[in-house]
This record gives structure tokens, sequence and C-alpha cells, in this order.
């Protein structure tokens, strides 16, 4: 089956969300979210952050051998 072309004097059709619509879902969600934010960052994510930015890797943090991750 072929894939229908587009008309080249036709206008796209228009999708997507309008303004208003998209607003409210805006406000809806930062009403949701706003505690977890004002929560900020676990220690442990921040010092695996620190340690990923250093380049460390899981095994430098566990003292293991690199070709030891993810073997049984």
């Amino acid at each position: 089956m072929k894939d229908p072309k587009p008309l080249p004097n036709k206008p796209a059709p228009k999708s997507g969300l309008n303004a208003e619509i998209q607003a409210r879902i805006g406000h809806q969600l930062r009403a949701m979210y706003d505690d977890v934010v004002k929560q900020g960052v676990p220690d442990r994510f921040a010092d695996l952050i620190r340690k990923l930015d250093a380049g460390e890797t899981p095994a430098d943090a566990e003292g293991l051998p690199q070709n030891s991750i993810g073997r049984d």
C-alpha cells in the first residue's frame, strides 16, 4: 500500500491543544508536583550525581574490579 502524499497547496491540519488547555494542564501539574520539587534531591542521589560527574564508576564506589560488574 502506498503512503498518501500531502497535497502541495493544502495547509497541514492543526494539531495539539490550544493555549488555554495547555495553561490549565501546566497549572494543575505545578500544583501536583510543587511539594515534590520543594523536597529537593535526596542525599543518595546527590552523591551519585557527584560521583558520575567525577567519572567514578559504580565498581569504583564499591571497591570492585571493573570486570565483575553485572556478573554473578
